[in-house]
């Protein structure tokens, strides 16, 4: 096993005066691409086996992603837009403004391309793999929109595609597998465990370790080895880079808050990423509370998903950061009514800024993030992903607790999660759901 020794990182630099423009160059930005280090969270805890994959990948990273060798991120940001559709709005919420008595603006990341934020770093290390030779993808996938964003961009890139999906997720999510299978992808499914993410996670590296010479592995967040949790944030930072500029044309400020919900984390490091040097503006990272905060410890059973919120320092998937883990060590079986949520840990970058106060962790349950759900469909005609509602359940929750201008991420569509509310929505008395009696089987 290689392992990197944690060390103590700097704290946040100060603002070193760069422009809305330019925020690749805002000095948060810098942390962690040199060795994957945040604090004590990072770090490449990986078998020898794949220390020549990572060590390929970190020195493809700094060439074409940090160097723009070759024009890789012109290309790169040239195929976000014809392909992805960028950039995406920044909406104001007249409705929810008035509800709330603030104005809430929505990044509208349900109006990319495969109706998620997935695709900025699906297609950003799809293309870095085309740039390295690789003849093969593999990923992972929980909610099936990272999957089916890799599907999407395997075909447009003209690379086959493996994904592995847990058996309990497919079930979940079958629009989003017959959506990779359109796309021209294999669909594995994960039997092992509860069969969820975690698994999933598990199963796609051990396909990398035996086809890494000709194979990349597109990781869905910021986990993982070092270079993933950096280069992910670095492809999905596109979001708050937009989101920034947007709300100084629109409001002539920054906002005073930006909360994006939280599972592993590419949605919330993108969305934050473009805001951290900006200490008036505060980041709340909204986990899955699931259907309660305490946990099973003898079962091995963590009802909710909040890592940040409740986990410990641990090792996972080739990373040191905050997991679900009992006294012993092990990790323990998340929850979440969203798919993409339910994982047991959180990239290690959140869990340094949580540590540091720059990261407001909180956990909304099941049951406010499906009254979200019902809320931003019927008052502003955006039917959200799950994993989006538990942002607008916090919002409900506390809004007299924030500033006058607040940004949401939408981080997805809730296509895929139809067949799930109608289900949950069922067992629940909703005030602001519609009438369900009409609906026995799903939709």
């Amino acid at each position: 096993m290689s392992e990197t020794e944690p060390t103590t990182s700097e704290a946040t630099s100060a603002r070193d005066g760069a422009d809305a423009a330019t925020p690749s160059r805002r000095p948060g930005r810098e942390r962690g691409r040199d060795d994957g280090k945040f604090g004590p969270y990072g770090g490449q805890y990986v078998p020898e086996a794949l220390m020549p994959a990572i060590e390929e990948l970190t020195d493809a990273y700094r060439r074409y992603v940090l160097g723009n060798e070759d024009g890789f991120m012109d290309e790169f940001r040239e195929r976000l837009a014809d392909f992805g559709g960028r950039p995406t709005p920044l909406q104001r919420a007249d409705r929810l403004s008035e509800r709330y008595d603030r104005e809430v603006y929505l990044k509208r990341e349900d109006l990319l391309h495969g109706g998620a934020h997935k695709l900025n770093n699906a297609l950003g290390q799809v293309l870095l793999a085309k740039y390295m030779g690789k003849e093969r993808i593999v990923a992972e996938t929980g909610a099936g929109q990272h999957g089916t964003a890799t599907a999407m961009a395997a075909a447009h890139l003209d690379i086959p595609c493996e994904i592995y999906m847990g058996e309990r997720d497919i079930n979940r999510q079958r629009p989003n597998v017959f959506r990779m299978k359109l796309n021209g992808a294999e669909v594995n499914p994960v039997t092992a465990g509860r069969g969820t993410l975690k698994e999933a996670i598990s199963e796609t590296m051990r396909d990398w370790a035996t086809t890494v010479e000709n194979t990349h592995y597109v990781i869905g967040s910021i986990v993982g080895p070092h270079p993933f949790p950096v280069m992910v944030r670095d492809f999905q930072a596109v979001i708050s880079e937009e989101a920034r500029e947007q709300s100084i044309e629109k409001a002539g400020e920054l906002p005073t808050d930006v909360v994006a919900c939280a599972g592993g984390g590419s949605n919330t490091m993108g969305t934050f990423a473009g805001f951290v040097d900006d200490e008036a503006v505060a980041l709340h990272a909204v986990e899955a509370g699931g259907s309660t905060l305490e946990v099973d410890e003898e079962a091995g059973v963590a009802p909710n998903s909040a890592s940040l919120y409740t986990g410990e320092e641990g090792v996972l998937h080739g990373a040191r950061t905050k997991l679900l883990q009992d006294s012993d060590g092990q990790i323990m079986e998340s929850h979440s009514i969203s798919s993409g949520l339910d994982y047991a840990g959180v990239g290690p970058e959140l869990a340094y800024l949580v540590d540091e106060g720059r990261v407001s962790p909180v956990a909304v349950d099941d049951d406010a993030a499906l009254e979200g759900f019902h809320r931003l469909s019927s008052t502003e005609g955006i039917i959200p992903a799950l994993e989006t509602a538990h942002a607008f359940g916090f919002l409900e929750e506390h809004h007299e607790e924030l500033g006058d201008r607040v940004v949401v991420n939408v981080s997805g569509r809730g296509d895929k999660d139809l067949d799930a509310a109608i289900e949950e929505t069922d067992k629940r008395d909703i005030d602001e759901a519609p009438d369900m009696s009409m609906f026995t089987g799903g939709i």
